[in-house]
């Protein structure tokens, strides 16, 4: 049961990370190069990160304190932290795309958007299928899923089953932590969502390589005001 619980958790995360377009993630950034606008790739990079790893610890936090509440079943809590995995997803879709954005890389079509945030968030394993479907190797390999890819479908099939065992046995790992009682739970919780969220963020790191020295020309901001993001969040 948990397992089919987080599988269908992982596919409904990846089901609403592919629909991030482009523009939309676009903006994201652009907002936050607003608020700091004396900021380069770099700076605005490690904020992206910051604020990616406050979000995904916050929520497993959160759901673990859930769990450990008295009166709070099993089925419950097991419900909680399955809606939990899906947003967990998609924040990490919602950070790679972001962090792709700064790099210039603007994939235009789910499938795309899809397999770029599998590989970011599997790592070395997506790298090599990645890498084997598109018959060529990079340094940053990032970009190579902005070009088109023949046979991508077969490659996100690929790279979604490789993904579900790892990641749901990370999680169910996380979820026995989250169960227990009187507030462990919690701490668990938010620990291990810190901990995977830091190894996207290094996976992230491999696939892009170091913040471009200047901003790439698809992002350049018009004279149109946003409010302020929250990064206390």
């Amino acid at each position: 049961m948990l397992k089919d619980g987080l599988e269908k958790a992982v596919v409904s995360g990846l089901d609403n990370a592919s629909q991030l377009q482009a523009p939309a993630v676009a903006k994201y950034v652009e907002r936050l190069r607003r608020s700091h606008p004396g900021e380069g790739p770099d700076r605005i990079t490690v904020r992206l990160e910051k604020m990616y790893l406050t979000t995904v610890t916050g929520s497993g936090t959160a759901v673990g304190a859930t769990a450990a509440v008295p009166g709070v079943g099993t089925f419950a809590a097991l419900a909680a932290m399955s809606a939990e995995t899906a947003f967990f997803l998609e924040a990490s879709a919602l950070f790679t795309l972001a962090i792709a954005a700064v790099h210039g890389v603007a994939p235009e079509d789910a499938e795309r958007r899809r397999a770029l945030v599998l590989a970011v968030v599997l790592g070395e394993s997506g790298m090599q299928i990645v890498e084997k479907n598109v018959g060529r190797s990079a340094k940053n390999w990032g970009d190579l899923l902005a070009d088109r890819i023949p046979g991508i479908r077969s490659m996100n099939d690929s790279l979604l089953k490789r993904f579900i065992v790892q990641f749901v046995a990370k999680r169910s790992a996380l979820m026995v932590g989250k169960v227990i009682p009187a507030g462990i739970g919690a701490a668990i919780g938010g620990f291990g969502n810190r901990a995977l969220g830091k190894r996207v963020i290094e996976n992230a790191h491999k696939a892009f390589g170091p913040a471009p020295a200047r901003w790439p020309d698809p992002l350049v901001i018009d004279a149109e005001p946003l409010p302020p993001l929250d990064e206390s969040r």
